[in-house]
């Protein structure tokens, strides 16, 4: 068969939902995934009984054969990760009911994304940032429809990426920086003008990684 022939990978929302579901539940605090994958000599800087517990929202929206994924553009005003590319979602609060009900509740409160336009089809492993945040990704897909409303003290835009394009390994590219003398690796992923990174890309690394990538990648519709 030929490249041309090849079966196209399915990116509809429906195949993202089923996957997530086939994954099933993941166990909290095992602290395996995180920036300090890539910066193992980092991890017991990155790892630690300090770190804060905060959840996203992986918001997917069912746009038929091509589901896209929501993202935001912090502000430059914010003092954790200004102006970088982000998933909605933020610190998990006493009040929260749960991890779920947090980033659906920054979802709401950063790009006014409506709980009803929201059904949560699963959970990634614990994302450990090197800004010290214990992250909980919470799998979504979005029912189209909905209307946004951003908050400016927050953020300074939204839009979509196809999730094909984020689940091409092809466009998972890894870098590094130097920060304190040392050197650390990140993944970045630039779609047109806009530059994901960082906590953001590792996330969706993992989403890659835990979905799309291996055995479960080469099944029929795959």
């Amino acid at each position: 068969m030929s490249i041309v022939d090849a079966p196209r990978a399915d990116m509809s929302a429906t195949e993202f939902r089923r996957r997530a579901k086939a994954a099933g539940s993941v166990a909290r605090g095992t602290n395996e995934f995180g920036d300090h994958r890539l910066n193992p000599d980092l991890h017991g800087l990155f790892v630690n009984a300090k770190l804060r517990e905060a959840a996203v929202l992986v918001p997917v929206v069912d746009r038929g054969r091509d589901a896209s994924v929501i993202l935001t553009q912090r502000t430059e005003a914010l003092k954790a990760h200004p102006g970088q590319i982000a998933f909605p979602g933020g610190r998990v609060d006493a009040e929260d009911r749960d991890v779920e009900h947090a980033a659906m509740r920054e979802a709401m409160e950063e790009i006014g994304l409506d709980a009803g336009h929201i059904e949560i089809v699963g959970r990634l492993p614990d994302y450990v940032s090197g800004s010290g945040y214990r992250i909980v990704p919470v799998l979504s897909v979005v029912r189209p429809g909905f209307r946004l409303t951003l908050n400016p003290d927050e953020v300074d835009s939204v839009f979509e990426v196809p999730l094909g394009f984020l689940m091409d390994p092809a466009n998972h590219r890894r870098q590094s920086r130097t920060w304190a003398d040392k050197e650390r690796f990140f993944y970045e992923m630039p779609f047109g003008d806009r530059y994901i990174w960082g906590v953001t890309a590792g996330i969706i690394r993992t989403l890659y990684e835990r979905l799309y990538a291996g055995p479960e990648a080469a099944r029929p519709g795959a």
